[in-house]
């Protein structure tokens, strides 16, 4: 089974993380905000990847360490699962709708990390969630596990429906990615990724 558990323990935060990419899309949250929870549950349910998290971190002063080292963490847990991504489609995209809102993501599991993130984000905060640290997620997530990602919304009024549809956008396109493709078989005219 294709699965890591990573952890990570900083003077700002304390994240336990395990990740199984074939299991059902069970999740088990707990990181200390509401709406990021929200977030990485419809992660795990819509990649279909089971995912288990513990953080806690210096929310007295706000959310960015702990939502950065969640990005970091998962980041490296997906690398650790997918090891030398042979036998996976390696490429996966996904336009999901939210109400008024749009979201695009495309990614290329290759080893060269990448991020493009184009959402017009308008207020300040989403719950105790700071809606500028939805990029920076992201960043992590994707500088970690070695994905180039593409990530858009080009239209939609909503903040919450903007970075729902991004997250389930970024769920379906890594679900696709990471589908298994003939065994050992590396997607690659370089025989390496």
């Amino acid at each position: 089974m294709r699965q890591a558990d990573c952890s990570r323990k900083t003077k700002e935060t304390d994240i336990s993380l395990s990740l199984n990419l074939d299991g059902d899309g069970r999740a088990d949250i707990q990181t200390g905000i509401g709406f990021f929870d929200h977030m990485l549950t419809a992660l795990a349910v819509h990649s279909g990847a089971d995912l288990t998290i513990r953080a806690q971190g210096d929310l007295e002063v706000d959310c960015h360490h702990t939502v950065e080292d969640l990005g970091i963490v998962l980041g490296k847990a997906l690398a650790e699962a997918l090891g030398d991504k042979s036998g996976i489609a390696r490429y996966g995209s996904a336009l999901i709708p939210m109400d008024e809102a749009l979201a695009s993501s495309v990614l290329d599991v290759s080893g060269r990390p990448f991020l493009v993130f184009s959402i017009p984000l308008k207020n300040e905060r989403v719950g105790m969630f700071d809606t500028c640290m939805t990029e920076e997620f992201f960043r992590a997530l994707a500088m970690n596990a070695g994905i180039t990602l593409h990530l858009q919304v080009p239209y939609g009024a909503n903040d919450h429906h903007m970075i729902e549809a991004a997250f389930k956008a970024f769920a379906h396109s890594l679900k696709a990615a990471v589908s298994p493709l003939a065994a050992g078989q590396i997607l690659s005219s370089k025989g390496i990724l």
